[in-house]
């Protein structure tokens, strides 16, 4: 991502950020009913579920499964229209819920990598995706954010865009490395 979506980004936020106090909103629909447009009730959705985030990307077309539990961890493998990627939630509890984290990670294709420089030329370029290379020298695009208690749809689904903004933007440094980075900030 380069530094003008970034700074159009902190403008949006600051501007959101100072912009004067709405009048409050309509009452909410019935417990469990959620109307279009309007805030969720609590407790409808858990950000923090694995299985919530998987339900949500099957919804936007995507296939998500659960490939394993560990002590404090859930992995997810999906395939989806824009990219196969894992997701590996972190700090859960014993039942695999309330995780504190989410970790996205793409690996971008099956050729060899751009050099150490590069990579970390791009790295640079970036305040939220990060590339690096596995041992088998292929190279990877992370995103990762933390999950709450208060967290939306709305707001999980621009996490999912943001990361999908990643994939694409590593995929356009992965076509040429030096291109990219003589146009980069």
């Amino acid at each position: 991502m380069s530094a003008k979506p970034l700074i159009l980004i902190a403008a949006a936020v600051l501007t959101t950020a100072a912009a004067p106090k709405k009048a409050p909103a309509p009452a909410r629909p019935p417990a469990g009913k959620s109307a279009p447009g309007r805030a969720e009730a609590v407790g409808e959705f858990d950000a923090r579920n694995p299985q919530n985030l998987a339900a949500l990307l099957s919804q936007a077309g995507g296939k998500a499964q659960v490939a394993r539990q560990e002590e404090d961890a859930v992995l997810v493998t999906v395939t989806s229209p824009a990219a196969d990627f894992s997701m590996q939630f972190a700090g859960c509890d014993a039942h695999g819920r309330a995780c504190k984290a989410v970790l996205f990670d793409n690996l971008a294709d099956n050729r060899a990598g751009p050099t150490f420089a590069q990579l970390n030329a791009f790295n640079q370029t970036s305040a939220m995706c990060r590339g690096y290379e596995d041992k088998a020298g292929k190279p990877h695009v992370l995103y990762s954010t933390l999950l709450f208690e208060g967290d939306t749809r709305l707001r999980i689904t621009e996490q999912f865009r943001a990361w999908t903004g990643c994939i694409g933007e590593f995929r356009n440094f992965l076509k040429d490395p030096n291109a990219y980075l003589a146009s980069a900030p």
